[in-house]
């Protein structure tokens, strides 16, 4: 069996990491998935998708320091749109994850989260949450 469903996520900074586990896990919930694949994917060049520590605010904080200085604003960019460090943090960071359902839970670790990476707002921005799993007829 196969669900997919989409919710919005407005971002109010240009730079922002948004804690979305309980979107997720929401979703997997209320479709009943007990066993499965979820895939979390954002469909946007300047914005991405991530696992990482949710139990400390200063770990995201760091991170988009670190990007900061990996992917400077003033850079050498030719894009006419004045966006590339948005797009490059993107690349970097990836657009999907996948994470394991077992005992309708998604499967993290204790201290990490989905986030959705803002690199270039605000804005609003889309994420599908994709669940493959054993349908109930074949358990």
């Amino acid at each position: 069996m196969f669900s997919s469903t989409t919710f919005s996520v407005p971002t109010r900074r240009k730079n922002e990491m948004i804690d979305i586990t309980g979107a997720v896990f929401d979703i997997v919930r209320q479709r009943g998935i007990k066993s499965g694949i979820c895939t979390v994917f954002v469909p946007h060049t300047t914005a991405a998708v991530t696992i990482n520590e949710n139990a400390d605010p200063d770990v995201p904080r760091d991170i988009l320091v670190a990007f900061e200085r990996i992917v400077p604003r003033d850079g050498d960019y030719a894009h006419s749109e004045g966006n590339s460090p948005a797009h490059l943090k993107a690349l970097l960071t990836g657009s999907s994850v996948t994470v394991a359902v077992e005992a309708g839970r998604i499967q993290l670790g204790t201290w990490q989260g989905i986030f959705l990476c803002e690199f270039d707002g605000p804005r609003n921005r889309q994420v599908r949450v994709s669940v493959l799993c054993e349908s109930a007829a074949s358990s």
